[in-house]
């Protein structure tokens, strides 16, 4: 261990493994089994705790309890993982959770995902990179989240749902069913979908010819008329060109909780 920066109080396991560049602040704990790669930054007060791997660059802040155990009445200390990637930001009291046997042993994290205060991710999800949990986002368990997502401030979001790449779930809005990719989901009086998550989509680098597609695609999934299989072969007959109507059909299909609508 090169160039490490550890405060006297910090408490560091003997099986922890920390590479260059890693500073870890007054009072934060580094538990047993812990990885924590290149230049990764534990603020005062932080948790982590293992079997867990993390890549580079990652931020811990105040409070943060990051690889804790399963909140689930069936763990019963077996040996489960977190896997998180590069250049996460996890703010003040953010709890992940490791896995559980039964839903495969690891919960996994990509890069660059952005959670905000009090942000619970559990047991067994999989986090895809680039996503935005906004304050107190709520993940139950085996939830996954695919890539560049936004879940708004106090939305929970039901175990084993799926949200897909850039979806935009507004605050406050309870998921139980999948959310499909570029989607923009608002609870008013009722959950339903508003149409392409279009502003999103456009601060994305989506261009406006996707956009614009995209937002036709949900016309006719959403106010056609048409039931969702009638609309799924409208959206195959007519955009049969458009990748990404492609992946929103791809994904409307493989819904096992079907989809908000």
């Amino acid at each position: 261990m090169t160039g490490l920066e550890i405060h006297p109080s910090a408490s560091i396991a003997a099986s922890a493994q920390l590479a260059a560049g890693v500073r870890v602040g007054a009072f934060a704990v580094v538990g047993e089994e812990v990885e924590l790669g290149e230049d990764c930054v534990l603020h005062p007060h932080a948790v982590v705790q293992g079997p867990s791997r993390f890549g580079r660059a990652n931020v811990f802040h105040p409070f943060c309890v990051i690889g804790g155990d399963p909140q689930d009445y069936t763990f019963a200390g077996e040996r489960s993982e977190l896997i998180v990637g590069d250049k996460n930001v996890f703010r003040e009291y953010v709890t992940v959770s490791r896995g559980t046997k039964k839903g495969g042993g690891v919960t996994r994290m990509g890069d660059e995902n952005f959670v905000l205060a009090y942000t619970h991710i559990g047991h067994d999800c999989q986090i895809g990179s680039g996503n935005l949990f906004v304050n107190a986002a709520t993940l139950a368990g085996h939830v996954t989240i695919e890539d560049f997502a936004t879940i708004g401030a106090l939305s929970p979001v039901h175990q084993f749902c799926r949200i897909g790449r850039y979806a935009y779930v507004g605050a406050s809005t309870v998921i139980t069913q999948d959310v499909p990719p570029f989607a923009r989901i608002v609870t008013e009086r009722d959950t339903k979908s508003f149409g392409a998550n279009s502003i999103g989509l456009e601060r994305k680098g989506f261009s406006p010819q996707r956009v614009k597609t995209l937002q036709r695609a949900f016309r006719t999934l959403l106010r056609s008329k048409l039931n969702t299989t009638q609309a799924l072969e409208s959206l195959r007959e007519n955009f049969s060109d458009s990748d990404d109507v492609r992946e929103l059909v791809k994904f409307i299909e493989a819904a096992e909780r079907g989809i908000v609508k």
